[in-house]
């Protein structure tokens, strides 16, 4: 379901880019938000109550925490915090590199979870274990989509030394 919101929203994002809107006038830009539209809605799962069952909820994730993680429901508040603010991050052209910087390592940092999900057949949103022949790629998408959005930053910043050096 992320990565169908992810590429769901790059398209959008990209449209509206084609019909004027300068924000989203490029493919990294436009990825960078669809990024920080899928992080918002994996980071406010964290924070979801059991009775939340339209999407995964925080006993879905503390379920999905290996055992050797020492405070998975901490762990899992932590990840939900840094998952909303890399999304903010990205949404900021002024920290869009740096946001996308550092969600690469917490990409690779959840990725035992997911390995642990796949691997032990944890359900999750009540839903059986997406594989884990699914769930690696998925990863490698995030990583590389955290990687295409750090691309607009550094565009960003040399048009505006472009255009300080030309006054």
């Amino acid at each position: 379901m992320t990565t169908f919101v992810l590429i769901g929203s790059l398209l959008g994002f990209r449209a509206l880019g084609a019909f004027g809107v300068r924000r989203f006038a490029s493919w990294p830009a436009s990825a960078a938000h669809a990024l920080a539209v899928m992080l918002l809605m994996t980071g406010t799962a964290h924070f979801m109550p059991a009775s939340v069952t339209v999407m995964p909820n925080y006993a879905d994730l503390v379920a999905i925490v290996p055992p050797f993680v020492p405070f998975p429901g901490f762990m899992v508040i932590t990840t939900g915090v840094l998952e909303i603010l890399a999304a903010i991050g990205l949404i900021l052209t002024s920290t869009r590199r740096i946001a996308g910087w550092a969600l690469i390592p917490l990409f690779v940092m959840l990725l035992p979870a997911n390995i642990y999900a796949a691997v032990n057949d944890v359900p999750f949103a009540g839903e059986p274990a997406s594989p884990l022949w699914q769930r690696i790629p998925e990863q490698v998408v995030y990583i590389a989509f955290a990687l295409w959005a750090t691309r607009t930053a550094v565009a960003t910043r040399q048009v505006r030394a472009d255009a300080m050096a030309d006054h």
